[in-house]
């Protein structure tokens, strides 16, 4: 702020340093909110020290306005203000050093002032001037008493009185930079809110506990109600099939700590459903507790409605290329009937066909919640191989990883082949023979361990190197993955290493 003369204070009042306008004056004092520090603890404790400092019966923090000069923090007097006109401080504030007025009654400037021709009886006056960051005056910190003092203060009294005055300004501009703080935090929460009741999703928070306390504009526009205080009042606006789910998700995310993420229906204006997905994030303290939560609610009822479409639609093509393998199937067994030396190649055509519509199945969208994990795929691909002792010929154990559709075919067509060579050379082909899998994550792989015992005794000529075993290593590198045999007395111990991120592909 540009700093100027003032016309209304008279020239023995001017400071030597240049002072802003009363109308400027006005707006610095108006930004300090200076409201709230009246009668304010720490400024109280000022002017108590100041008194006992100056061995005076009262001490003053004043604030100097247009017309009255208020006291924000008083001690040895009752009364709040007193008129500008007559204000000693007013002239304090002008001053660049502390204002001493050892007898008032023979100082022209304050003899007919009323505090000292009145029954208050003033006499002695200092006062420390206290202004603004910008150099606007703003008031002062005074002690007085009623008998004169020729010898005015000590050197101590002077620097002590100094001191407490820059307390006091501290104290204005910290106050003030709240205010401006609080200000610009009002400003950037209007904007917020305003940006967000323009968002098309309905955005909402809670406090650490899961106490609602924000929803947009949009949610109003949805649901036609007002925003739930609590998750009680919450629950009325999700289906009724969807309720325990939701909120028993809810409730583990809250104990758990961990983002929150879940699809239900929603209850529109109108009374009808549409599905949404409700996602919230936790935001943590500064001693790593839950501070706050902040989440949306997207609608998501036409992405729904098409994917419910694309199921029926892909249970459609699965019968039809089920059907298809069928007809495959039969018509190898056809061409192969009669020829003993076609029946062998025409068995293992059946069987590999068999395997990729296993395949087929585990990756389509066919209602089985088991289907899209690794070991659903190994168990659905190894079925027809275990016989009717399936828990005892083959045993899978250990993690699983997602299986995504483009691998899901390759992998079948790796055990398939892994399997048709342990019915023929390894394990599976004698009645004790065992084949036991494990699957272990070692991120960013999953392996799988293959461990075949008590069959025949190996060789790696029973399709260690045939067209069996290079159509595997071929397939494993489409994979990005590793295979490893060890041709043991036992039986073959083989380890298949495969990325957990292009399994999911």
């Amino acid at each position: 702020m540009k700093l100027r003369e003032s016309t209304l204070w008279p020239n023995d009042a001017a400071p030597a340093a240049a002072f802003c306008g009363d109308s400027e004056r006005a707006k610095v004092v108006a930004a300090h909110g200076f409201d709230s520090l009246v009668d304010d603890s720490e400024l109280t404790e000022i002017v108590r020290f100041a008194a006992s400092l100056c061995d005076t019966p009262v001490a003053l923090i004043t604030l100097v306005e247009s017309e009255r000069q208020k006291f924000l923090a008083h001690t040895g007097v009752d009364i709040d203000s007193t008129p500008r006109s007559t204000s000693f401080c007013a002239y304090a504030m002008m001053k660049g050093d502390i204002l001493v007025v050892p007898d008032a009654t023979q100082d022209p400037r304050f003899a007919n002032f009323e505090l000292v021709t009145g029954d208050f009886g003033l006499r002695f006056y200092a006062g420390v001037p206290i202004t603004s960051s910008e150099g606007a005056p703003i008031g002062a910190l005074c002690v007085i008493d009623t008998a004169p003092r020729p010898e005015g203060l000590t050197d101590l009294q002077r620097q002590g009185l100094s001191v407490l005055g820059r307390s006091v300004k501290r104290r204005f501009q910290a106050r003030r930079e709240v205010r401006q703080h609080r200000a610009q935090f009002s400003r950037q929460s209007a904007r917020f809110r305003t940006l967000g009741d323009w968002l098309p999703d309905i955005i909402w928070s809670a406090d650490g506990t899961g106490r609602l306390d924000y929803f947009n504009a949009r949610w109003e526009q949805v649901t036609g109600g007002a925003p739930p205080p609590d998750i009680e009042q919450w629950r009325t606006f999700v289906h009724p099939d969807d309720q325990e789910r939701v909120f028993a998700a809810w409730t583990r995310s809250l104990a758990r700590r961990e983002s929150y993420e879940t699809e239900y229906r929603l209850r529109q204006a109108d009374g009808s459903w549409r599905w949404t997905i409700a996602r919230a994030i936790p935001v943590a303290d500064d001693d790593g507790g839950i501070a706050r939560w902040y989440g949306t609610l997207t609608d998501i009822d036409e992405r729904r409605r098409q994917a419910d479409s694309s199921g029926t639609l892909a249970h459609e093509l699965a019968h039809r290329i089920k059907n298809v393998f069928a007809l495959i199937s039969g018509l190898v067994s056809l061409r192969t009937r009669g020829h003993d030396e076609l029946r062998a190649f025409g068995e293992d055509l059946v069987g590999t066909i068999a395997s990729l519509g296993k395949a087929q199945d585990f990756v389509l969208p066919t209602g089985d919640s088991s289907r899209g994990d690794l070991r659903g795929l190994i168990a659905a691909v190894l079925e027809p191989f275990a016989g009717d002792m399936a828990s005892e010929r083959i045993a899978i154990e250990g993690d699983t990883a997602p299986v995504g559709s483009r691998a899901a075919t390759s992998l079948a067509l790796v055990l398939h082949e892994m399997a048709t060579n342990s019915i023929k050379y390894g394990a599976l082909a004698a009645d004790d023979g065992r084949l036991a899998i494990e699957l272990r994550i070692e991120e960013p792989e999953i392996v799988v361990s293959w461990v075949e015992t008590g069959g025949r005794k190996p060789t790696p000529g029973g399709g260690g190197s045939g067209f069996g075993t290079r159509l595997i290593d071929m397939t494993m590198g489409q994979l990005s993955g590793t295979v490893e045999r060890d041709w043991r007395e036992q039986g073959l111990a083989a380890q298949l290493r495969l990325p957990v991120k292009r399994l999911a592909d």
